[in-house]
Formats: structure tokens, sequence, C-alpha cells
């Protein structure tokens, strides 16, 4: 089922997913060589807390920590570890999520550590553009397909494929809601958008294949070939103007 969000929760979901937003902007900062993975999480879950919100990530489903570091190959769910060091040339990504007064705010990006290759940096643009590409088709009236095909085309016609196991979603008092947000897909399908909808669109875009496999932890997904992947991540509200970015910190 499909939960519609009045005005008024659309007010406090912008606040959890602004300390969200800027729990993000600080990990981000914080990305460089010889920082470990543990380190970033502890600066995520500190700050929202600070904030009187709860990290939205950490327990869920028994995840141990409030944010998912995930390094080059590594597509999402990494788990942060004080053994895990970040290297010169690495891209980080880092998702996380912040609840607040009932509602849960989720984001997510890709960070450079150091100098990165130009093969790098491609993706991480490209897939931060295709992010955009999806939230203007996000318009009330249009249909979910509208946002997957969109992501979809830009990111093919960049060379790149975008990962299908796993998608986007609702988000508002629970983490995950419907309906599923799909980076590939048929304009003009799927799920109507109508006002009042709140977004979890998620772009997770490899250089290579789009499968993936997940590690024995059972949490940790790679691609399966090896290649490297880049994340992006906005929760957005459907309003009668049009999609309203919602995670901005």
């Amino acid at each position: 089922m499909i939960v519609l969000k009045t005005d008024r929760e659309i007010r406090i979901m912008s606040y959890a997913c602004r300390i969200a937003a800027e729990a993000l902007k600080k990990v981000g900062e914080a990305v460089e060589p010889g920082v470990s993975t543990s380190e970033l999480n502890q600066i995520a879950e500190s700050y929202i807390l600070s904030k009187g919100a709860v990290p939205s990530f950490k327990g869920y489903n028994g995840f141990p920590a409030a944010a998912c570091i995930s390094i080059n190959n590594e597509v999402i769910h990494g788990i942060p570890s004080n053994k895990r060091i970040i290297r010169e040339g690495d891209i980080v990504s880092v998702d996380l999520g912040a609840f607040y007064e009932g509602y849960h705010g989720d984001n997510a990006a890709t960070f450079p550590a150091g100098r990165i290759s130009p093969e790098a940096q491609r993706l991480i643009d490209t897939t931060r553009e295709s992010l955009y590409e999806g939230i203007k088709n996000a318009r009330p009236g249009g249909r979910i397909g509208d946002i997957s095909s969109a992501i979809q085309k830009y990111v093919e016609a960049r060379g790149y494929s975008v990962v299908r196991q796993f998608v986007g979603h609702g988000v508002g008092a629970s983490l995950h809601e419907s309906p599923e947000v799909p980076n590939y897909g048929i304009s003009g399908r799927g799920v109507r958008l109508v006002p009042g909808m709140t977004l979890a669109i998620e772009p997770m875009v490899n250089i290579g294949r789009h499968e993936v496999r997940v590690l024995p932890d059972g949490w940790t997904v790679l691609t399966l070939d090896g290649s490297l992947s880049a994340h992006f991540e906005h929760t957005i509200a459907i309003t009668p103007d049009g999609p309203k970015i919602l995670t901005v910190a």
C-alpha cells in the first residue's frame, strides 16, 4: 500500500531529511586516504544523534551501523570496520538515514578519496547526473516508469549499466515503503505519481555489467565482474508543482 503524506507530515519529514543530508555532507568532507570506514560511521552517528534524531539504518534488519560505506566495486551495504582503511584513489559510497519524530530521511553519495582516475570521476558524475534526470521526471500524473526510464537511458547512453537487483523505494514512517522505484524500465508504465508520495530515488551504476553478488556477511553487495560502482540518492516529495528534493543540507 502506498502511503500519501499530508503537507504537515512532509514538513516533519523534511527535517529528518535535512539531518540526513547534513550528516552525509559531514561524512563526505571526512573521506580521505588513511581514514577507516568505522571513523566515517562514527561521524554520521554522532551528528544524527546530536540533532535529536536516530540513525535509520542501525539495527534495521540487524545492520550493525549508522551508515553503509562501500568502496570501489562494492555497490551498497558495506559494513563499517576499523580494519577497512580508505586508500588514495578509492571511491567511497556512503548511504545513511535519519529518523525524526516518526519519519525517515534517506540519502547517499559517492565521494573521491584524494586523486581518482578520470574513469572513476566520470562514473561518479554520470551517476549523480542520472539521479537528477530521474527526479526531473517525477512529475504528478506521470508514472514510476518515467523515472526509471530516464535514469536507464542516461546511464546506458554513456556506456554504463544500472543495477537491477536493488532499487529505490517509497520512504516515510517506514524506511522502505511501496512503491519500488527501479533504475530501469519503460516510460509510461508503473504506478501513477500523485502529490503526497515520498520516494527515495537511488541509481546504482556500474562501469561494467549490471550483475551483482552478496558477500557471506549477508549485506555487502559487489559487482559480479569486479568493476567500479557508484551510488547517489535523494528523498523527494511529489507535489502539485512537481518534485521537491527533501534531502538538502
